[in-house]
């Protein structure tokens, strides 16, 4: 990680390095690690920097200690170490763009497709992409895709690709709104993703958006067909993460196309949609099963605090499994539960937390005389909410790095966890957050749904097979 952090967080080093330090203590605490004696520098002395000597020296004995017990390491602290794959060698691959944390590239990687160039413009959230994988740093770029779009090394190295992905932010999706979307300059993001299809030209790709964009379906279909040409067939629809096998009622509409002559888009997504059928539907409590109890965070300004009440961004995992978390965990045993830990309210919050009936909002007659906003209820209904387990879940939102007053624990007077917010968003008990904690949550909540993006990636890769 140190080489992520000397490339993408200049300004903050010395920060992100101590927090590095921090975690690799707590996680060698827990496997009974012994810090190594060598005091020999086995880092690079660039990467030094502002660091002052006693800060160095601690990191080059925790990664002296690492580098020796590498054969013996745990899978997470291995991803402490430099990443060292390119995919160079991979039989499918793709391009993600606008990556995030990486949701829709690990429910790809499930279905057997590998990452060979990552971009995304957030340091902070593609932080967690690279810890989480094991790929080489140069294949990630940190910054606006409109600089990869006409960059020639990329067009010759990725020509013909199998997949591109992203979810470009867009705005204008009203119907009052008489300006074309691929017109409007607040979507130009938007744009230069149809440019690096046209430029790339993959045999597939797939554009995940929000709800509003199925407003403008027939012009966004216009405007992919205008920039690509007749080369692909080109589908749009709307797909909802709770008939997938996924707690949460999530809308996301997919434009998905196809290069290849003998599948049309439109076959994919009668598949994709005809697969529903045969799944269960979960509720939250399936999503929530097995995990610790929390009590509620009442220290203000203690944001690394870490405690059995309120939970630890590493603990060890002895906590049972139902078939759900089996199944995002791809059936292996997880070593750590990370990010499961609470976030600060207030006294009064955590009364309204703990007199909500579940499916309760502010205009429940329990919390009536404690509201802060009663005279503005009309406004504020939705301020506070209570989630029901014997339902799914709400949509799962980057609002939660403000605060959880709408996604309250069903039987808890606290707010959800990143763990549980990740749970519902189908990312396994080892997809670690990194970052501070309201960073985790904008990163979960901006995510596609994993297990959602693993069955389009397997409906799309049987025709590459």
């Amino acid at each position: 990680m140190i080489e992520f952090y000397n490339k993408y967080f200049n300004s903050n080093y010395k920060a992100k390095v101590k927090q590095l330090i921090i975690d690799l203590e707590r996680l060698m605490s827990l496997e009974g690690l012994e810090l190594s004696n060598d005091n020999s520098t086995v880092l690079d002395p660039s990467l030094q920097k502002n660091l002052d000597l006693k800060t160095w020296n601690k990191l080059n004995s925790l990664f002296n200690t690492l580098f020796t017990n590498k054969d013996n390491l745990s899978p997470t602290l291995l991803k402490f170490i430099n990443k060292t794959n390119n995919n160079s060698d991979a039989k499918f691959k793709f391009i993600d763009t606008f990556a995030g944390c990486g949701g829709l590239s690990l429910g790809l990687e499930n279905s057997g497709f590998k990452p060979v160039l990552v971009n995304e413009i957030e340091p902070k959230f593609l932080e967690s992409y690279y810890f989480n994988h094991n790929i080489h740093i140069d294949n990630y770029f940190c910054g606006d895709i409109k600089d990869i779009v006409n960059n020639d090394t990329i067009k010759e190295k990725f020509k013909d690709i199998d997949l591109i992905v992203g979810g470009p932010p867009c705005q204008g999706f009203s119907m009052a709104n008489r300006q074309r979307i691929i017109d409007d300059p607040r979507n130009k993001l938007y744009k230069y993703y149809l440019e690096l299809l046209k430029n790339l030209k993959p045999k597939f790709f797939i554009m995940e958006n929000v709800k509003g964009m199925m407003r403008k379906s027939n012009e966004i279909l216009d405007d992919f067909h205008s920039i690509l040409g007749t080369d692909y067939s080109i589908e749009i629809t709307l797909l909802n993460a709770k008939d997938y096998g996924i707690p949460q009622n999530r809308e996301r509409v997919f434009v998905i196309g196809s290069k290849l002559q003998n599948i049309a888009a439109k076959d994919i997504i009668k598949d994709i949609i005809s697969y529903k059928e045969n799944l269960k539907r979960l509720k939250l409590k399936d999503a929530l099963y097995g995990l610790p109890i929390l009590e509620p965070k009442r220290q203000k300004y203690a944001g690394g605090l870490e405690n059995e009440k309120i939970g630890f961004k590493f603990r060890l995992n002895n906590y049972s499994q139902n078939k759900y978390i089996q199944e995002i965990n791809n059936d292996r045993q997880i070593q750590y539960l990370s990010n499961h830990v609470n976030r600060y309210n207030n006294d009064r919050d955590i009364e309204i937390f703990g007199r909500l009936p579940q499916g309760a909002n502010s205009l429940h007659e329990s919390i009536k005389d404690i509201m802060p906003y009663s005279s503005r209820n009309h406004m504020f209904k939705d301020k506070y909410f209570k989630l029901n387990e014997y339902e799914v879940s709400k949509t799962i939102t980057s609002h939660m790095r403000l605060d959880c007053n709408m996604y309250i624990h069903p039987n808890e007077a606290r707010g959800l966890s990143p763990r549980e917010a990740a749970r519902i968003q189908s990312f396994p008990d080892d997809f670690i957050f990194m970052g501070t904690n309201n960073t985790w949550y904008a990163q979960i909540g901006n995510a596609v749904p994993v297990k959602l993006a693993e069955i389009i990636g397997n409906h799309i890769i049987k025709h590459l097979k």
